[in-house]
């Protein structure tokens, strides 16, 4: 299948203005909320939504931030390329969201905190706050350039609409309706860019399926293919995707982007109760799943759609993150304004990633630095300077996109920042909740063994290309197209640098997923060991209500075993370590 020379229809008039559409009510959803809460002046009412936000709007929102281009684009070329393995991260998710929403969630929403670093300055001290927040902004600034980048290029590959002029317009409405309307507004527009992405991915299935001849067929094809050989259980961490690698680092990976992340944890604590809170996690779930089988299940049907022609191998696109947005154009493009409800899907998934990144820099970085520089400050001067901080970023992540071009694999390069900051900076919140004897000493020692690991190993591996891992695509076919003087040697890597050992090779060779599961290890290590070397904090130091012993759990009928646990902190007191503040 396939057209024989590379053509596909391009945008319409219908389809633009279904992608105006987009931008046009995100905009005005910010508006709305600037104009309904123009009354209410006050930062914790911008940054947090005054905690009184639901579990539905926030549970869309979860999902629209953290499913975001990067997913609609990268899921589908993935599948397309090495099979539908991915499926095995509902697994993942599924366990994420669980130690997310049962350790984690409960410590931050009773500690009655604003930003998530505010707790490691009441478990250990302000270095440890301070650290962790430089890490953060500088994780989530690269993290929200790939985003950004990934929808522009889409944009161009499909309409040829100019790729940095694209990049503009979408830091611009971020930032205008993040401005405006603060989190609020960012909740809704997120919950409105969620029925967009999944009405984007239901018309792309149905569309798709008929064209490729039917469920069936889609089946047969993918089977025929090796893209149903999903349960890989070899234990090698050089494979790319095994359910080892998926399931466990997937699940590392992730609990990192989850569990403590500035972004997700400031839509939690501001929901009105704790058990909202804790619902909109598990309802999050349900998108997450949702919208990870819609890119499998997208991925297969483009595998069979291009069976014979592979536009990829021959050269009718330049990169595999083009592959969903040209088949997108091919299958839908006879029906004017459905391709512009794709790209709006993806833009969909941008638009609320860097609304809610944007959102969560400002506020870190106003309560951990400007809050604390300048303590004095008025209700109404706190709120322009959270305005002002959300300009900045904006300005920054847009820019920071520039540099996302030479990324490459959209997805590989996202998961792998996240790895690589994610994983160490669960590991100092595990330190901090789960070990009540460790010391300041011991959690930034830990952190920066792990920052050094997790770098060590994704840094070398850009530099040194996988050669012992199974990284290659599984078979493509161009029999049923002309070539345009290309061959599939011509899109693989043959080459690979010599690393000088073995042992350097095996180590670069790991796969991505696993990144975020060493930095966390690492971590978790050093600080121990460091605790245990420069003396264990006293137990009448530690707040109970900092800490939450993952085997505490399985001690509820023993008061002994308890107690050991709690590594002689007063569990009985087990309580808030002050009361949630709803207003300034």
């Amino acid at each position: 299948m396939g057209p024989p020379n590379g053509t596909v229809e391009m945008f319409q008039v219908w389809d633009y203005v279904v992608f105006a559409s987009l931008f046009v009510v995100s905009s005005g959803i910010g508006v709305f909320f600037a104009i309904k809460e123009r009354k209410k002046v006050s930062s914790k009412e911008f940054l947090v939504g005054g905690r009184e936000l639901t579990c539905g709007p926030v549970a869309l929102s979860l999902t629209a931030s953290f499913m975001s281009a990067v997913t609609v684009i990268g899921t589908p070329s993935d599948v397309y390329r090495f099979g539908a393995s991915f499926i095995i991260f509902a697994f993942a998710y599924t366990l994420m969201v669980i130690f997310t929403a049962e350790l984690f969630l409960p410590v931050f929403y009773r500690s009655g905190i604003t930003s998530t670093y505010e707790y490691l300055e009441l478990r250990f001290s302000k270095m440890v706050r301070v650290a962790a927040t430089a890490i953060y902004t500088v994780q989530t600034i690269l993290y929200t350039g790939v985003v950004v980048y990934a929808p522009a290029l889409a944009l161009n590959q499909v309409t040829g609409f100019n790729l940095w002029g694209s990049i503009f317009a979408t830091g611009i409405v971020c930032t205008f309706y993040c401005t405006l309307g603060g989190l609020k507004a960012v909740v809704w527009t997120d919950a409105f860019q969620m029925v967009v992405m999944v009405a984007g991915f239901l018309t792309v299935l149905v569309q798709g399926t008929q064209k490729s001849g039917g469920i069936s067929k889609v089946w047969e094809t993918a089977h025929a293919g090796q893209r149903m050989n999903v349960f890989d259980f070899d234990p090698s961490p050089l494979r790319r995707h095994t359910f080892w690698t998926v399931s466990i680092g997937g699940m590392f990976t992730w609990l990192g982007i989850y569990a403590v992340n500035q972004s997700t944890i400031q839509r939690c604590i501001s929901c009105k109760t704790e058990t909202h809170a804790r619902c909109a996690l598990y309802l999050n779930l349900l998108g997450l799943l949702l919208i990870v089988f819609c890119g499998v299940v997208s991925g297969l049907i483009m595998y069979t759609f291009y069976s014979g022609c592979d536009p990829w191998t021959a050269g009718f696109v330049s990169a595999p993150d083009q592959l969903m947005p040209y088949f997108v154009l091919e299958v839908l493009g006879s029906f004017p304004g459905l391709p512009g409800l794709y790209v709006a899907c993806a833009f969909s998934g941008t638009l609320s990633t860097v609304a809610a990144s944007i959102n969560a820099l400002a506020t870190v970085t106003y309560e951990d630095f400007v809050s604390q520089c300048f303590r004095n400050l008025s209700n109404k001067a706190a709120m322009w300077i959270s305005k002002a901080l959300c300009v900045v970023f904006g300005v920054i992540c847009t820019s920071m996109a520039v540099a996302a071009s030479n990324m490459g694999a959209v997805l590989q390069a996202a998961l792998s920042i996240h790895g690589m900051c994610g994983g160490p900076t669960l590991g100092l919140f595990s330190l901090g909740i789960f070990f009540p004897f460790t010391n300041a000493m011991g959690a930034i020692g830990g952190l920066i063994l792990g920052i050094s690991v997790s770098s060590w190993v994704a840094v070398g591996a850009f530099i040194y290309p996988a050669s012992l891992n199974n990284t290659q695509p599984l078979p493509l076919s161009t029999e049923k197209c002309n070539l345009v003087n290309a061959t599939f040697e011509d899109f693989i890597q043959t080459d690979v640098p010599d690393t000088g050992s073995v042992l350097a090779q095996s180590w670069y060779s790991m796969s991505y997923l696993y990144y975020s599961t060493v930095g966390f290890l690492a971590t978790i290590i050093g600080g121990l060991l460091i605790t245990l070397i420069t003396g264990p904090t006293k137990p009448q130091e530690v707040e109970p209500g900092l800490i939450r012993p993952v085997c505490d759990l399985f001690c509820f009928f023993s008061e002994k075993y308890k107690t050991m646990c709690w590594c002689g902190v007063n569990h009985a007191e087990d309580k808030l370590v002050r009361p949630p503040v709803y207003t300034d």
